[in-house]
Parts: C-alpha cells; structure tokens; sequence
C-alpha cells in the first residue's frame, strides 16, 4: 500500500519554545508554559477528548488522523510522569495503525546499543521482565515501565518494529560538560552534525536554563559570567545532539523500511516544529507531524497555533485508589565520574518543591539517598518512589568538595506537592 505524504504544516519563521527542554520534564518539574501557579492564566481551553488545531480551534479526528497518519513522521509528544499522556499515546497511535498498517514505532526511552533487544521482544522471545532486564530499563530510563508496556506490547501485537532512538546519556552529559567537538568521532556513537538551531529555540533553552539554574551571586567576576555563557552554549549543544541523534534514527527507519515512524518522545523535543522536526529537515524528512496531548490546567496562551500540528484534550489526571507518587522535584545529571562512582549531579531544583525546602542546589552532587549508595539518576528514583506521604528521607550530598546531609521532608498529603 502506498501513501502519498503530508507536508508538515508548520510554518518554518514559527519556531518556538519545547515544553519540556533538555531534562527538565524528566525530573518531574513543571516546564515552561503550564499554569501550576501562573496568576491569570487561562485554563481548559480544549475540551477532554475533543482533538483541536494549534490555535485550541476543534477540529474532526477522523479526517485529521487521516491526512497525519500519511507522514514520514508522526512525533507523539509526551510528559514523562503522566499517565493519562501515555494512554492517549496509545490510543492515538491505534487509531492511526487502523488507518496505515506500515507503522514503525520509535522510542527516546531506549539507547541504540538495545535495538537488539527489543528485536526479540517484538518476535516475542521475551518476556516482560526478560525485556526490562536485557534493556536495563531502570537503568536508562527509570521512568515506571507500566507507562511503555502497554505501547510495547502493542507493537509487538502487530509486529510493528520498534526502534532505538537514543544514545547513551553519558554521550549527552559529556556534550554539556565539555562540548561536541571535544568527543572523538568514534565515541558519539554515529551521530552527526547537527543543524544549527535556531535563535528562537537558543533563546527559549537559555530562558529554560536560567529558570532552573542557580543565580550568579552578588559580584560575580566577568569570568563568572563568561562561564556561565559557556555552560549555556554546552547545554544548548546537547539538546541539539540529542535532537539529531533521535531524528537520525527517524529518518533512517523511514528510508530503510518506507514505513511511517511514530516517535514516543517527550514533547521538548518536538513542539513548535523545533528540536527534532529541525533536525529531520535538514536530513530531508520534511512530511512530519507533531501531536501533543493537552492537560486541562495548561495555559490556553500557548496555543499560538505552532506549537503542535493537533492537540487532544485531557481530562483534570486523578489516578483512581492510587495515591500521587512522591516526588523531590530536580532533575538529575549523572556525575562526571560516572562507571559506577557514587554521585549524581542536580542539574535543576524546582521552585516550592521538597528538594528546594531542604536546601538542594544546582551543581550539588547527591551521593546516598537512606544511606544506598547513589550511583545512577534511576538509584535515587527508586527510593523517592518508595518514600511514603509525610516522611523524612535523608540526603547525602556533596558541595562545594565537602560532604553534608540535608533532609527531604515529604508532605503528608503528596497531593499538595508540585505536581511535576
């Protein structure tokens, strides 16, 4: 069956900011643009169920999963705590393999080196927990595999191949620590140059960055802020690399197999036609389409009509007899040392979440976490997803070369915490 393709309709002057850039949604903090606490923001503008244009305007789902299931690539943009987005994942990615069987299915959740893996998973060699054990999920991802399987059993199903599209996240903190160009060429795992972003989303990271990060104290010395404008331009690099990096594996899927690729992928790295819709039309993947679900409390504001080819509307998420998970509300950099030596480094701090109450700081490195050894982001997650509501869980940390303990005191009510 062929299909004719569908240019993305993104206009290529509107670019703006990815929703949750770099990391940032990784870590359960609430990315740019949501209405947690914005005084006057504008809120339910896309009905629960009702699919909409960029502009919230609604628009029929038949014609529309139509006209997108007909593109090179269709990325489904996700937040990567939320389970209502990963249900209308897939719910949406149904409805399009109804209207084109010759679906690939790719995932940011998977570094390349486990391609093989999933290969036995979808010729159904394993079982789930085989899957989770040879991909060594907790590891490279950390987020609860109950969100994905659903997905990937889904895939398997319909013997959907499933692809790969990340790198290691070593590849990715190496780049922000001490850029691109100082990785030798056989260590980046075959990714290439990327294109060059554009201002807009150089801008919108720089904003994303200083939102997150540490002020400059008082007096800071020109030095200071000339390091701090280099750690900028290295975060800005490895967005960019790990943009090409999925986008590569997009493109070639497309070109390999002529299948359709639908990307399960944290929205930042898709909205507004940036990060990795960029990087697939320099590779000459132009026909690409962006859905993103739309949560009820987020800010109608952002419907600039850019951000998204379509938007479907959430419902206000309350898990039924399951309690809100805990969360401590920074994102996580793996330490340089790495290779198993104690430590990961705070890359963000949440505003009025636990880690901020108990005086985490950007550039602090989280050694144990009840005294476990902290050697990998998914060590820490692991204990606060254990933490029950209103305990206190105590932190060894490292600043400033010296050791210390601080407390993270949980709420009594996890439903009163940040909710990402």
């Amino acid at each position: 069956m062929s299909h004719r393709p569908v240019r993305h309709r993104l206009h290529p002057k509107r670019l703006p900011l990815c929703a949750g850039l770099l990391a940032v949604a990784l870590w359960g903090l609430s990315p740019p643009g949501t209405a947690t606490a914005a005084e006057g923001a504008r809120t339910g503008c896309v009905p629960p169920g009702v699919w909409a244009d960029g502009e919230g305007k609604p628009v029929p789902p038949v014609p529309l999963l139509r006209r997108v299931a007909e593109s090179a690539a269709i990325l489904l943009g996700e937040q990567h705590d939320k389970p209502d987005h990963h249900r209308w994942q897939l719910h949406t990615l149904a409805g399009l393999h109804a209207l084109n069987p010759d679906l690939a299915v790719g995932m940011e959740m998977l570094p390349r080196r486990v391609q093989p893996v999933l290969d036995r998973w979808v010729a159904g060699e394993l079982t789930e927990a085989e899957f989770l054990t040879q991909s060594d999920w907790r590891t490279v991802w950390g987020f609860d595999a109950r969100f994905y399987l659903p997905i990937l059993q889904f895939a398997r199903l319909n013997r959907l191949p499933v692809v790969a599209l990340n790198v290691e996240r070593s590849l990715i903190s190496r780049t922000a620590r001490n850029g691109w160009a100082t990785i030798p060429p056989a260590e980046r795992e075959g990714v290439g140059t990327p294109a060059a972003p554009s201002d807009a989303y150089r801008a919108r990271l720089k904003d994303a960055l200083a939102a997150h990060d540490r002020p400059e104290p008082e007096g800071a010395t020109p030095n200071a802020a000339n390091a701090s404008s280099n750690a900028a331009a290295r975060f800005i690099e490895a967005q960019t690399v790990w943009d090409r990096a999925m986008a590569e594996r997009i493109a070639e899927t497309r070109r390999t197999t002529g299948r359709t690729v639908v990307a399960i992928l944290g929205e930042g790295h898709a909205d507004h036609g940036e990060g990795v819709p960029h990087q697939l039309a320099d590779l000459g993947i132009t026909e690409t389409a962006v859905l993103l679900p739309w949560d009820a409390d987020r800010d109608c504001d952002t419907l600039d009509g850019r951000i998204a080819d379509a938007v479907f509307g959430l419902a206000p998420a309350r898990e039924d007899g399951e309690a809100p998970r805990p969360l401590l509300g920074v994102r996580l950099d793996r330490s340089p040392g790495g290779g198993g030596v104690a430590g990961v480094g705070v890359g963000a701090v949440s505003d009025g979440s636990v880690a901020a109450a108990a005086g985490l700081m950007v550039g602090d490195s989280i050694l144990a976490a009840a005294g476990n050894p902290v050697r990998e982001p998914a060590d820490l997650v692991a204990v606060v997803q254990r933490q029950a509501p209103g305990t206190w869980l105590p932190l060894t940390i490292r600043r400033d070369g010296a050791e210390r303990e601080v407390v993270a005191k949980f709420p009594a009510d996890p439903a009163r915490q940040p909710s990402r």
